[in-house]
């Protein structure tokens, strides 16, 4: 991990430098999306993010367990080991896994509503049993410790600049559309994990249920009715992005540019999704390298504009030279 975010973060002892450490390896290595717009966030707050995305990596690995080594029943003890674990880190900022340590001390550093964790992993544990939702209301009941609460977590590191309750929906809203746009995407794998996130009556509005689904993925074969569902799925998300927009505004400046890249990137996978014609039961729609470059290039220049809005009248030589650098 970089030892400039660890310093600038005010993180000492080796073993917690290491326990952050392991959580920015898990964002670098699963959250590409989302590991690109952290690069954009301040350097003394990536260290909390990185936290918080570790150990809901962590937690959804044992549940998906995509090796299919464990059974449920040893997921779900892995599981309980890990609630436990983060239970006594909670209160005492000790842990077993490097992740629940990192993220307890982020939890203490930033004053993170417990109750929080607590909501996250009881929507994990539903994952081992739970495998469709009836209603789109089902499905956000499931969202909100899946997903809301990952936004509510993030608003402590962020900052406002408006009372947090006023901010907080938005977020939630945020995690949310984030989470129903990795489910339009991941259709396929999902599926052949034995759910279906997208909401049975949605589907059925336009004739599709379950088999039909994997008869399309097994057969490669299209469906227009399948193609229908998507579609209209597709703009049930963006209502939710248009939800979450105006929070962007009530976020402290010098973050405002990760959110919104963050933003921008995760809702130009909706577009990479229609671009490819919603396929997505036989392939992952992936947005282009040169688009997510543009679109990181453009969060760096507001990054470099809210600080230099930020420094003194008077700014030393070089100084946004460094600002840039901050971001390598």
């Amino acid at each position: 991990m970089s030892r400039r975010e660890l310093d600038a973060a005010g993180i000492i002892g080796p073993a917690l430098r290491a326990a952050y450490a392991r959580c920015r390896a898990l964002n670098a290595q699963h959250g590409r999306t989302y590991f690109l717009a952290t690069r954009l966030l301040p350097v003394e707050r990536r260290c909390a993010v990185h936290a918080l995305y570790g150990f809901a990596r962590w937690a959804d690995d044992i549940v998906d367990d995509l090796d299919r080594r464990q059974p449920p029943e040893e997921r779900d003890r892995l599981l309980r080991l890990l609630e436990s674990d983060l239970a006594h880190g909670l209160r005492t900022g000790a842990g077993e896994e490097p992740v629940v340590r990192a993220v307890a001390d982020t939890a203490g550093r930033y004053a993170i509503n417990h109750g929080l964790f607590t909501d996250f992993l009881a929507s994990m544990r539903s994952d081992l049993t739970v495998t469709d939702y009836r209603t789109y209301a089902d499905l956000r009941a499931y969202m909100h410790g899946s997903a809301a609460v990952i936004g509510l977590q993030m608003l402590p590191v962020l900052g406002t600049v408006v009372a947090r309750e006023e901010a907080a929906p938005h977020a939630a809203a945020l995690g949310v559309a984030f989470q129903l746009t990795n489910f339009l995407r991941d259709v396929g794998e999902d599926l052949d994990r034995g759910r279906v996130y997208l909401p049975a009556d949605l589907l059925a509005a336009h004739g599709v249920e379950r088999p039909l689904l994997e008869w399309s993925r097994r057969t490669g074969r299209h469906d227009r009715r399948i193609r229908a569902a998507l579609v209209e799925a597709d703009a049930m998300i963006r209502t939710v992005y248009q939800e979450a927009e105006p929070g962007i505004a009530m976020l402290e400046p010098r973050v405002r540019p990760c959110i919104r890249t963050a933003f921008v990137l995760y809702r130009g996978i909706l577009d990479a999704v229609a671009d490819d014609d919603y396929r997505v039961l036989h392939r992952r729609a992936v947005v282009p390298l040169r688009r997510r470059a543009a679109t990181a290039a453009g969060g760096l220049a507001r990054v470099l504009r809210a600080r230099v809005r930020s420094r003194p009248p008077v700014a030393a030589p070089g100084a946004v030279a460094g600002a840039e650098g901050s971001l390598r």
